[in-house]
């Protein structure tokens, strides 16, 4: 009875770190292979947000030769526009 205990403690263990560990894989950035934040393609600029909690934020998008906006961006990745024009964008610190 005690070794049955014993076996059954230590598969409920491993699963719970097997769980653990996958949750935390889907969750990361290199699973996707895309980083989080700004980052640019060969030819289109694009903002990752990277959450587990669903908020939304506000960045402020860097335009070359016109005005800075900020705009509202969900979880995931948003295309901001082609990467000669956007030189760059950062999370404000505030959400929406």
């Amino acid at each position: 009875m005690r070794l049955r205990r014993t076996v059954t403690s230590a598969f409920g263990a491993a699963a719970l770190v097997l769980t653990s560990l996958g949750a935390v894989a889907a969750a990361s950035p290199a699973a996707s292979g895309e980083p989080c934040g700004f980052y640019e393609t060969g030819s289109d600029a694009f903002y990752r947000h990277c959450t587990t909690d669903g908020s939304r934020v506000v960045i402020k998008v860097e335009v070359a030769r016109a005005r800075d906006y900020e705009r509202c961006v969900a979880r995931g990745t948003t295309w901001l526009g082609s990467a000669r024009r956007i030189q760059g964008a950062h999370y404000t610190g505030r959400t929406c």
